[in-house]
């Protein structure tokens, strides 16, 4: 089997660098599912999780806020808004902001940002999820020290 180099990098830092042999992301038109010797393209990513396969079969998973995705035939970079590996969440903290968010949708008030408080829901909920598909998956994703 083949695997392509693949990058998530946001503006403070480099997040991940793994030899893949597949990426899934979700697009401005849908999901894509990326593999070695890819034609090349350029496109949005939606918040979503990528999913990141090895050559062995194992997955796991990143949740991001959005970005770029640059597909070469010899690389995968991902230019991502925020992103964090499954084991760098905390997720009392990513408990806690969901529920805030989800008060605020529940009862806005005048000085609330609906879109705002969405997208808070939204990243809060991809933090929770990539922690428990992680978990389930035994995912091989470490955090860095």
């Amino acid at each position: 089997m083949l695997t392509v180099p693949f990058e998530i990098v946001t503006p403070e830092r480099i997040v991940l660098e793994q030899d893949v042999r597949m990426v899934i992301v979700q697009g401005g038109y849908g999901e894509l599912g990326i593999l070695p010797r890819h034609m090349a393209l350029a496109t949005a990513v939606k918040p979503c999780l990528v999913r990141i396969r090895l050559e062995d079969g194992a997955e796991d998973v990143v949740p991001v806020s959005g970005g770029f995705l640059e597909v070469l035939p010899d690389r995968v970079t991902l230019l991502a808004d925020t992103a964090e590996l499954p084991g760098q969440i905390d997720v009392g903290r990513a408990q806690v902001a969901k529920e805030k968010a989800e008060r605020r949708l529940s009862q806005p008030t005048d000085d609330v940002d609906v879109d705002r408080a969405k997208a808070a829901l939204s990243r809060a909920q991809l933090r929770l999820d990539a922690v428990e598909t992680h978990e389930k998956n035994g995912g091989f994703l470490q955090s860095e020290a």
